[in-house]
């Protein structure tokens, strides 16, 4: 398939609010009361990018964002400690500290966003893929809501546990997340809808993974069936 303009903008915008979900995640805001990662307003967004990779240009696709974002995501990680490790300025020192608390992740943090991402993306993919063959392409919002519900749910809680989990851990911070976040997919879905109908209109496709290969770690795949 050849790589469109429109594939790139949105492989650019999920790598976007992949990294800038993980970056402010470490935060951890108060809203109505409940408590609540600081990236529960972006890191969703990814998610509805990776259902309209999957429903309009299939999972092999989807499959090669999804690790192109945790490439993207390990070297900003990587530059992002060297910036720390770098001597700090005479007069730049006193935000040493600052640098640190947000952007100087704990191994901790790190395996925890990387492991809830991976498994929750391609849980999220293959769902999304799958049901659409089930469902012979009708239903989009029992697909996109769907796939959410299974791999935000694995996301959230290998995330938070692996993260947070320890003394004055509150559970409940699973289930809210896991909640907003549904809550926003669902809010989303007629701006998926326009997405994705218009896409597969100027694409003139619309991917049904018959005979894909669905192992995460397979990056080519034989050529699935297009339809549209």
């Amino acid at each position: 398939m050849n790589t469109s303009h429109r594939f790139i903008i949105i492989a650019v915008v999920f790598v976007t609010c992949l990294i800038t979900a993980n970056t402010i995640a470490v935060k951890v805001v108060n809203i109505w009361s409940f408590e609540l990662p600081a990236a529960i307003f972006v890191f969703p967004l990814s998610y509805i990018f990776g259902d309209i990779l999957t429903e309009v240009y299939g999972y092999q696709q989807a499959r090669k964002i999804i690790w192109l974002g945790f490439a993207c995501n390990l070297v900003f990680v990587f530059f992002a400690w060297v910036g720390q490790i770098l001597p700090a300025a005479d007069f730049w020192q006193d935000k040493q500290a600052a640098y640190v608390s947000i952007l100087g992740q704990t191994p901790r943090i790190l395996a925890a966003s990387f492991l809830g991402y991976l498994v929750g993306e391609f849980t999220n993919s293959f769902i999304l893929a799958r049901m659409k063959i089930m469902t012979r392409g009708r239903w989009l919002w029992s697909r996109t809501i769907g796939s959410t519900v299974v791999g935000q749910g694995l996301d959230t809680v290998i995330f938070i546990v692996i993260a947070f989990a320890g003394p004055g851990f509150n559970p409940m911070m699973i289930l809210n997340h896991w909640l907003a976040k549904i809550i926003i997919e669902a809010a989303a879905t007629p701006l998926t809808y326009r997405a994705v109908n218009y896409l597969k209109k100027k694409e003139s496709t619309d991917t049904y993974d018959y005979d894909t290969n669905f192992n995460p770690f397979l990056l080519r795949d034989r050529a699935r069936k297009p339809i549209g």
